[in-house]
């Protein structure tokens, strides 16, 4: 690789132990993929936050960075979601160690410079790289939305990574910070319907799943909203391992068809029928111990529509309605919040089911979101229903959820 002067600086120690070791790790990773470059980066999304994930090691490794070398971070640097609710842990009966450890992880964070948001939907809350920035982001639904809607650049980083990264304000030129490796693999003709977030999990459920890792290109999707987009980004990464996909018209990058695919390449249809399946994958019923609402976290405008369905109700379920801690404050100052906390429903912050710790049993989990419905029966061997978000507040209201055969609108 073709070091810069500071760079080889970096590598050479003159800037202490741990850049040392964080360019040691960039540098190796850029042979391992035929990097002939670093990229300069200044925004950093650090996935890797919550101690489910970390564990002691991870939770060692932030340590001594901050404490034992004294590093900070060159980086704008945004935390992902974390195990806690950081203000209601207690309340939310998560155990007093997993608390405790939690807390540890995210003082080391800040103490290096991160800023302690707590959120996979970092680009609601401000942190929006502008088109074509180079960047390095974790957490998969951020990952294949800041590649494919907002344009900027960046490979699939994990906890160490975007820490090496934020510190160095580096990572290699390679996979998706690269021109030529952003053309699409995949086309794929949507047919079907698409009325609600719910549909476009739907649709990139079963478009992950055939796609795997590459680069899928969508024509027929015209006027999805940016909650829509969320949706189909989650469904993408959780399903396959979709970093980047294109539609064609609408992301910045595929204005049109010719210059982002390629003739020849593989199609795939996507219809009723394929929508109908992925919804029967999905689709138990019985009574709806648990309704979970912001997989990815919500915006505020959902959570303006979920106030506007709860209103006047009261629901049965134990709900959680998934925010960022930015857009709970703005939901609490618009009345929001008291809406849906009269309810009997929660606002739960910084944390999501995926990440947290597992504190009760339930049987059946309702939800909007098609990556909470793919992690949920592995993580917590429930079963899940995928339904738009009106029928997942009126199951949280009825405590039930009773099933169709055909597709709910």
């Amino acid at each position: 690789m073709k070091l810069t002067e500071e760079e080889k600086r970096m590598l050479a120690g003159e800037f202490g132990d741990f850049t040392k070791k964080a360019m040691d790790i960039l540098v190796t990773l850029g042979k391992i993929y035929g990097a002939e470059k670093m990229c300069k980066i200044y925004n950093v999304h650090s996935p890797g936050v919550s101690y489910r994930v970390t564990g002691n090691a991870g939770l060692n490794f932030v340590k001594d960075a901050a404490y034992k070398f004294g590093c900070k971070m060159k980086c704008m640097t945004t935390l992902n979601t974390i195990g806690i609710d950081y203000d209601k842990a207690e309340e939310l009966k998560f155990s007093k160690n997993f608390i405790e450890k939690q807390r540890e992880i995210l003082k080391a964070y800040e103490e290096l410079g991160a800023l302690g948001t707590y959120t996979c939907t970092p680009y609601s809350i401000g942190n929006i790289p502008k088109f074509g920035e180079h960047v390095a982001w974790g957490e998969s639904s951020a990952i294949a939305y800041v590649n494919s809607i907002l344009g900027a650049r960046t490979n699939r980083e994990g906890g160490p990574t975007a820490l090496a990264a934020a510190i160095t304000g580096r990572v290699p030129a390679y996979g998706l910070h690269l021109d030529k490796n952003r053309k699409g693999d995949f086309l794929v003709r949507v047919e079907a319907d698409l009325q609600s977030d719910r549909d476009y999990g739907l649709l990139g459920y079963y478009v992950g799943q055939q796609v795997e890792n590459r680069i899928p290109v969508f024509e027929g999707i015209e006027n999805p909203t940016s909650e829509n987009l969320k949706s189909l980004s989650a469904a993408l990464a959780s399903s396959g391992a979709v970093a980047l996909y294109h539609i064609i018209g609408v992301t910045p990058e595929a204005q049109n068809k010719e210059d982002i695919i390629a003739e020849g390449v593989e199609e795939i249809v996507f219809t009723e029928k394929e929508k109908q399946e992925v919804f029967d994958k999905f689709n138990y019923t019985g009574d709806a111990d648990m309704v979970v609402i912001g997989c990815p976290h919500c915006s505020i405008v959902e959570i303006k529509n979920i106030a506007e369905l709860l209103r006047n109700k009261t629901v049965k379920s134990e709900v959680w309605i998934l925010t960022s801690k930015p857009v709970e404050a703005l939901a609490e100052r618009l009345g929001f919040k008291r809406t849906i906390l009269e309810s009997g429903a929660q606002v739960v912050t910084d944390t999501c089911p995926v990440l947290a710790e597992t504190v009760r049993d339930y049987n059946l989990m309702v939800t909007n979101s098609a990556k909470m419905a793919h992690y949920a029966p592995g993580l917590w061997n429930v079963d899940t229903t995928l339904i738009p978000l009106e029928e997942c507040i009126y199951s949280a209201v009825n405590g039930y959820w009773g099933g169709s055969h055909e597709i709910t609108r």
